[in-house]
């Protein structure tokens, strides 16, 4: 499993950011392919934030590309659930990746909203 995050570009949509995001920060073409979730960070246990956001977590399949660094990247790694690397609280919470597993083995599951 790969995240990435960004910032949300005006005049794109959800499917068109992360298209791009994972482009610019992995290297990756993709096609977003199912909404996981739309949680708000106030109601998981994110550090404080100056900002209101809220996080989309869509699925996505690798159709191209090939890993590599970028401005906001200095590495590029798949991991199993088990052998994750410390989490930036501020992106991802261990709550939220352990959703993201379930969902991802579970295609069933409906789209999580806060």
């Amino acid at each position: 499993m790969g995240t990435t995050r960004g910032w949300a570009d005006i005049g794109l949509t959800p499917s068109e950011v992360a298209v791009k995001e994972v482009k610019e920060e992995l290297g990756f073409d993709v096609k977003a392919v199912k909404l996981l979730g739309v949680l708000d960070k106030k109601c998981h246990p994110h550090p404080p934030s100056l900002y209101h956001v809220y996080k989309m977590f869509i699925q996505c399949e690798i159709i191209g590309g090939e890993p590599m660094q970028g401005i906001e990247t200095n590495a590029v790694a798949f991991f199993s659930e088990n052998e994750l690397p410390s989490l930036s609280k501020a992106r991802n919470t261990q709550s939220q990746i352990e959703w993201i597993f379930k969902s991802l083995n579970n295609p069933q599951e409906p789209v999580y909203l806060d």
